[in-house]
């Protein structure tokens, strides 16, 4: 079928949408939602047989609802209507929550019912579930929708808005008013809910030092105490711990409410004067700790396998976090272990060089080149492991220089569900690095390398793995995922091959060295980006200023909406 996605972003449910249904076959386009006339333009002159809103803002006009199907994913159990929906689960403590699929009418989220899944919450931010649950359901709900579509005589469900059996409701948007933090009466478990339920966007309106700012990225603390409750009590790298009447709660990132635009960056950061008379909270080592708190970096050890955690907020990783990542990698790799296992994160492996900090940065272009050379040292030392075999397991998505970054190791093997994004070109003109002219042809090919990074669009793992991407597709469940990497990893620690693949392994990484030293490929491709950063060609700098301000699309790029290339005609 010819599908359109109307979509106020290209986010990750949208992705995730588009590679299972583009990998079942069916022909998709997307319009942003710019305006009313756009969209109508849009679904003119693809003609589409089906159209799917995954992620809206605003209301489809009604001269499309009216004349084609519309199917609205709302991230809501049914009967849940309002643009609040995870926020308002989050905070209340739901302890099962779902997805709806229906069908666009002039009411809001109040049409007949295609399809619907529910899922277990957790105790976790509003992106995490996301990027997870959220997700989940949803592609199970959409790919059953479209199924029921396709066959026909399916119909849809009314909405029974007086249901008293129905556990959800019309509620309105969460105002800060609802998500205010009273520091003197809230315990620990309403904090966090508050937080998270905000994490992502908005954020929660509160006061640090004085000042008003955001909050996000909250984490609980449970060894730590003291202070009043509401103030500053101690600090680590990025993050900084906050006191509760019960506890205290760690704040990973904030944004400042001024009066100009503002970027959400790591607490600590934006607080350092103040935080000059607060003590600082180290961590002895990377060793992940018996109680619950802030640590971005954490390793495990079992059965000659050494596991090495990274957990960046939304997988950005800046210049210190990727030098500190490579001191604990060189830590790990004098430990008695055979296989090293990067973790990453659960929402995210990484997604490359940190935007934000950039963009904050006195000079960003100065900041670009720094990030952009110690994620590449860090990636060198990954290549040039040769007394360990090395993994990189991807719990959660990939972007950017992050891909190759994977890429790096011997082995990638991904949860089923993750989405990769192999490719620099959306951040402007951009190059890349992270060895990629290596390690990317050496895979696919020099063609479907190629292909990759021109083509800009999101990959699955199953597309991955046919690629010759990725090694393998594991569980799609995070925690199967995590039980099937320990059980994969130690069967190769413990096989009686091991000194065969590791010398193999060396031999064919000073075959390459001698083929072509990656001092060569480091080169030319800091050659390119030092274009990208200080030359004449601004679209880097450009792109990056409206990705990390959020600043909303004025048209759909042409290679999302297909329907927009010249001489596009319907297929008979």
């Amino acid at each position: 079928m010819r599908i359109l996605f109307l979509c106020h972003a290209f986010n990750s449910l949208s992705q995730r949408l588009y590679s299972e249904l583009g990998a079942r076959g069916h022909l998709l386009s997307i319009e942003f939602d710019i305006a009313d006339a756009v969209s109508e333009e849009a679904v003119a002159l693809f003609r589409p047989e089906l159209i799917i809103a995954p992620y809206l803002r605003r209301a489809i006009p009604a001269a499309i609802w009216q004349q084609h199907t519309c199917l609205i994913v709302h991230p809501g159990i049914v009967g849940d209507r309002g643009p609040s929906a995870l926020d308002w689960a989050i905070q209340e403590g739901e302890p099962t929550w779902g997805v709806t699929v229906l069908q666009a009418t002039g009411e809001m989220d109040g049409g007949p019912i295609w399809a619907s899944e529910t899922f277990p919450m957790r105790q976790a931010k509003k992106s995490s579930l996301y990027r997870h649950e959220v997700s989940e359901a949803a592609t199970r709900a959409v790919l059953k929708a479209v199924e029921r579509f396709a066959v026909g005589g399916f119909v849809p469900t009314p909405l029974a808005a007086g249901d008293p059996s129905l556990r959800g409701r019309l509620r309105p948007l969460l105002k800060q008013a609802e998500r205010a933090i009273d520091w003197q009466r809230d315990d620990t478990a309403h904090v966090l809910a508050r937080i998270n339920a905000a994490d992502g966007f908005p954020g929660v309106a509160d006061e640090l030092f004085g000042e008003p700012c955001h909050l996000y990225d909250v984490c609980p603390e449970d060894t730590l105490r003291g202070g009043v409750p509401g103030q500053v009590i101690a600090w680590r790298e990025t993050a900084i711990l906050r006191a509760t009447v019960d506890g205290a709660v760690w704040i990973g990132h904030v944004r400042r409410l001024d009066s100009t635009p503002s970027l959400k960056l790591p607490a600590a950061q934006v607080f350092a004067a103040p935080l000059a008379t607060i003590p600082e909270a180290p961590l002895g080592d990377s060793f992940a700790p018996a109680g619950r708190t802030w640590q971005d970096i954490r390793y495990a050890e079992a059965g000659g396998v050494g596991f090495l955690h990274f957990d960046f907020y939304n997988g950005a990783m800046s210049t210190r976090q990727c030098r500190r990542l490579q001191a604990a990698y060189d830590w790990v790799r004098q430990r008695p272990v055979s296989v090293i296992v990067l973790m990453g994160g659960r929402d995210f492996w990484s997604n490359g060089i940190h935007l934000q900090q950039i963009e904050a940065a006195d000079s960003p272009a100065d900041e670009s080149w720094a990030n952009i050379n110690a994620i590449d040292d860090l990636a060198e030392a990954i290549i040039r492991t040769d007394s360990q075999l090395t993994i990189a397991a991807l719990q959660g998505n990939c972007g950017a220089g992050g891909c190759f970054l994977a890429r790096a190791a011997d082995f990638v093997w991904a949860r089923a569900g993750v989405l990769l994004n192999p490719h620099y070109r959306n951040m402007g003109n951009l190059y890349g690095s992270e060895y990629w002219t290596y390690l990317l042809p050496k895979r696919v090919g020099a063609a479907a390398a190629q292909a990759i990074m021109r083509n800009r669009l999101p990959m699955n793992v199953a597309s991955g793995v046919a690629a010759g991407f990725l090694d393998a597709c594991l569980a799609a469940d995070a925690d199967a995922f995590r039980i099937d990497v320990a059980r994969r990893a130690a069967e190769l620690a413990a096989a009686p091959d091991l000194a065969v693949r590791l010398q193999a392994k060396r031999a064919e990484r000073l075959a390459d060295e001698a083929a072509k030293p990656l001092a060569s490929y480091r080169h030319a491709e800091l050659v390119e980006l030092q274009r990208n950063f200080y030359g004449f060609d601004p679209s880097y700098h450009v792109a990056r200023h409206h990705f990390v301000y959020k600043t909303p699309a004025s048209w759909t790029p042409r290679h999302l909406a297909i329907h927009r290339d010249l001489g596009w005609k319907v297929p008979q």
